[in-house]
């Protein structure tokens, strides 16, 4: 296992592009940080977001793990340009070549997007700690380890989408064509597929249908949490509305994630298996 990681971070390593998309990913991670700083000064009104307590336990976990997520594009395209360069730089008959099985250069690059998803979990963890027991109104112990499930689910939400990202640059061998049918499948699954879906049993019905969907799946991991603000909890009521928004991780949703994800790596494997390279 250690040999085939090796093998994928020396990749990694002597791609200038790649390199930057990291650093830049892990950057702009650091950047939620720097929401504490945003403060407004208008006359008699002052307007910190450090004091709107969104940095405290246990909304933390939930708000910088949705923050977070959305940044994922920007290690997509380190997966779908690794790819792209071993059918564009011919390493990946060279790897054959050298002993290295189809089985064992797909495991190289699953290794390579769970230790991403890993150190990227990790490094939303010790930040939100830091901001939290920086910010935070509350530090009991109880409260701050509590709902931790969210650094699960981002976990998991990466895996499954890095696994698709994956199996993408298998399957068009052109980072370009990936991300593009990348694209093609979000609006394909959230305008055409729930459009029908919706025709076919009804707008609630659908829901049931959709969350069975990969991308639709991976987002229902990890709910907006800005309606879980305060002010916006206060200008609902002030309307006359009531949220009863569910923001829990499921079980069921992890289970489905997770099926996905072994779906992508399966297809992946199966799809350079057949291939003459």
């Amino acid at each position: 296992m250690f040999r085939l990681l090796q093998i994928e971070f020396i990749k990694l390593w002597n791609n200038t592009a790649g390199k930057l998309l990291i650093i830049s990913y892990f950057a702009l991670i650091l950047c939620m940080a720097l929401i504490a700083a945003i403060k407004f000064d208008i006359g008699p009104i002052e307007f910190h977001v450090a004091d709107q307590g969104v940095f405290n336990f246990p909304y933390i976990w939930h708000l910088n793990t949705w923050i977070a997520s959305g940044l994922k594009l920007f290690f997509a395209i380190v997966i779908v340009s690794m790819m792209a360069n071993e059918y564009s730089h011919k390493t990946l008959k060279q790897n054959l070549i050298d002993g290295l099985s189809k089985k064992e250069f797909i495991a190289s690059k699953f290794l390579t997007v769970f230790s991403f998803s890993l150190i990227s979990t990790l490094f939303v963890f010790i930040l939100s700690l830091v901001l939290g027991l920086c910010y935070s109104d509350f530090t009991e112990i109880s409260i701050i380890f509590s709902d931790l499930e969210y650094l699960l689910a981002y976990f998991v939400k990466l895996i499954g989408f890095f696994s698709f990202c994956l199996f993408l640059g298998v399957l068009v061998k052109r980072s370009a064509f990936a991300l593009g049918f990348l694209i093609l499948w979000f609006i394909m699954e959230n305008i055409a597929i729930r459009f029908l879906v919706w025709w076919l049993v009804g707008k609630e019905a659908s829901e049931n249908i959709m969350r069975f969907l990969p991308l639709e799946s991976m987002s229902n991991l990890i709910k907006e949490p800005i309606s879980r603000f305060k002010a916006v909890k206060s200008m609902v009521a002030q309307v006359g509305e009531v949220m009863n928004k569910d923001y829990a991780v499921h079980f069921s949703e992890l289970l489905i994630v997770g099926s996905w994800t072994g779906i992508f790596i399966y297809l992946s494997y199966a799809l350079l298996k057949r291939r003459d390279l």
